[in-house]
């Protein structure tokens, strides 16, 4: 989120000597994004962020694509996915292309056995079970149902979870992730007509300073391998730091929907934004209030973009069989629209009580070995009476 943010204790100036109470310098450590053009943050660490003791075997979580082309309506069971134990296991790429991956995790357990860092991308992970904390040197951010959690690359984290319940939609950019930009002006603050502001933001907050010594691994994803390393000081021993690239949640309940008198296209959902694909949320909102208004969504020729509509809770009017977990794959190139009977049924409605996730890709998306595993290969022909 591009906005000035600060934390702990950090010098009155960038790249001075800034020492310890035994006179000791702070390890200073720019952090930056798209090389030195995009948003940075500079960190103080007790110990030099390159201390590593060993580098473990290598091995690959990529996601093992079966159908590199789809011209097909696509539904997945995603609650068919079964918990797992370990954070990395528990995660199964469905949906993939070079802009994205699009997967799934049900984690049972916190993680307690090693850091988790992403090298390639930004993640922003959707809550849709479970609560706990999102730990990592810029703080913790506390999360529950509904938060998106955006992460920037390269940002060494902790997810810690208070039951073993949990279900997550992580998405992610090979591109930094964004707030839309048609929703800032040119300083970057979120303008009046934005459906949100930098208030409804969770930022990083109750920093603490892990001043050890020891043996802390750290798994790090990179081009579909995890590297285990293992550093000799803690990953999170910043005593602070300050900038404008750091970890923040949102709530999805947060976000204010603009509605009209005649329906309104999915670009007013827009949450955030990367290369090539957006990310929207639906939610409870009044109907089209024209007296002759269609509040079912009109068909629509998927002519630019895949559309993935991931089902939170509530009821869909354009839909006759929707479950919590549930994902939509629409591709470009063929239209979609409303089931039938939809239609006259919205007719007079005054709300919807729906909760989704869409993300727009504009590259078509290949679907994996995981996603065939749920997938309700039925979903195709529920547009026929």
């Amino acid at each position: 989120m591009a906005f000035y943010y600060k934390l702990g204790k950090i010098p009155a100036k960038r790249h001075t000597q800034f020492r310890k109470d035994n006179g000791d310098l702070y390890a200073e450590e720019l952090i930056s994004t798209e090389g030195f053009n995009s948003t940075y943050s500079l960190v103080y660490h007790c110990y030099p962020p390159t201390l590593v003791t060993d580098i473990g075997e290598p091995f690959s979580v990529e996601p093992k694509v079966v159908e590199s082309r789809n011209m097909k309506n696509r539904s997945f069971i995603t609650f068919k996915t079964a918990p797992e134990d370990d954070y990395i296991k528990s995660r199964k790429a469905l949906l993939v292309n070079s802009d994205l991956i699009i997967s799934v995790a049900a984690p049972k357990k916190s993680m307690s056995e090693y850091f988790f860092k992403n090298a390639d991308c930004d993640e922003v992970i959707f809550i849709h079970e479970g609560d706990g904390r999102l730990l990592t040197i810029y703080g913790e951010i506390p999360f529950e149902y509904g938060d998106y959690l955006v992460i920037p690359r390269g940002t060494i984290y902790l997810l810690e979870f208070k039951t073993e319940n949990n279900r997550l939609l992580i998405t992610e950019s090979f591109t930094p992730i964004y707030p839309p930009k048609r929703y800032q002006n040119s300083f970057g603050q979120l303008l009046e007509h934005s459906p949100y502001c930098e208030r409804d933001i969770k930022l990083p907050e109750n920093l603490v300073t892990h001043d050890e010594i020891g043996s802390f691994k750290v798994m790090i994803k990179k081009q579909g391998y995890i590297y285990p390393y293992t550093y000799k000081n803690h990953p999170f021993d910043a005593v602070g730091w300050d900038g404008y690239c750091y970890p923040y949640g949102f709530s999805i309940h947060n976000f204010e929907p603009i509605t009209g008198r005649l329906h309104m296209p999915p670009p007013i959902h827009q949450t955030f934004e990367g290369r090539n694909f957006v990310i929207c949320s639906f939610v409870p909102r009044l109907y089209d209030y024209h007296p002759d208004s269609v509040p079912a969504p009109y068909n629509h020729s998927n002519v630019d973009s895949d559309e993935i509509l991931y089902y939170v809770d509530g009821d869909f009017m354009s839909r006759k069989h929707v479950e919590r977990g549930m994902i939509t794959l629409h591709p470009k190139g063929i239209p979609h629209g409303p089931h039938p009977g939809t239609v006259e049924k919205s007719i007079g409605k005054k709300e919807t009580r729906e909760l989704a996730v869409m993300i727009d890709p504009f590259y078509p998306l290949m679907i994996t070995e995981e996603a065939l595993k749920c997938e309700d290969g039925t979903y195709w022909k529920s547009w026929v009476e």
